[in-house]
């Protein structure tokens, strides 16, 4: 069977999602303890680096290795972003990761370009690796205490174009797809609410800076209901 949407697999995903990011949250003081912070933040980051391995043996074992494989996908490089940022965090890399890695996760759990189902492997690999990037700044943000700013906002979208450009040139050079640059999904996505290619691309800059002010605030908005913050981290650039 393939993947159906808002399945009993995918919302038993989504279930498994909010359950982890949640328990960070919940045990974000536990959490700063030096050694068990260390061992999380290494453990997660093993989590997404073994997720990318697992797939490109997976193609390897099958035949299907190609252009498809290469990690040019927003979340496949904010995946790898992350994980760096977990072995060695910093405040650059922290923006980046929290504003291109969570709405471009969260938009893949919400509407998976997945053909495979439970249990597949590749079913399995999709989520856990989604479901990690955002941990990755989950656990930044409410372990660690960093905190975007409004700059922030403008460094994370030109950061995006930055690696837009290596997807764009694969895409020409291969007729592949990558960052959905070159045509909308095979499977359903929020992009069918825009324009056709190209001016969904036009549409997708407002989206983006919508969305990026929207975590923004909403993070704000949480630190100021849970009173005064403490001093968030500053992180190493």
């Amino acid at each position: 069977m393939g993947f159906v949407w808002l399945s009993a697999a995918h919302l038993a995903a989504l279930a498994a999602a909010v359950i982890c990011w949640t328990l960070i949250v919940i045990w974000r003081r536990q959490l700063r303890h030096p050694r068990l912070g260390r061992i999380t933040r290494w453990s997660l980051a093993v989590i997404l680096l073994g997720s990318e391995i697992s797939l490109q043996i997976w193609h390897a074992i099958n035949g299907t290795w190609g252009v498809q494989a290469w990690p040019l996908q927003l979340c496949s490089m904010t995946l790898l972003l992350s994980a760096v940022l977990l072995f060695s965090p910093g405040r650059r890399l922290y923006e980046l990761c929290f504003f291109l890695g969570i709405l471009g996760a969260l938009q893949a759990l919400l509407t998976p370009n997945l053909d495979y189902t439970f249990p597949h492997f590749r079913y399995l690999h999709f989520f856990v690796a989604h479901i990690a990037i955002i941990a990755a700044s989950v656990y930044m943000t409410a372990v660690e205490r960093y905190r975007p700013t409004a700059g922030s906002v403008l460094r994370a979208i030109g950061w995006l174009h930055v690696l837009a450009v290596p997807a764009y040139v694969a895409n020409l050079w291969t007729g592949s797809n990558f960052m959905f640059l070159a045509r909308k999904p095979a499977t359903g996505s929020m992009l069918d609410l825009l324009a056709p290619w190209p001016w969904y691309l036009l549409q997708l800059e407002l989206v983006v800076w919508t969305l990026c002010f929207l975590l923004y605030g909403m993070l704000r908005l949480v630190d100021r209901l849970a009173g005064p913050r403490r001093r968030s981290n500053s992180g190493a650039a």
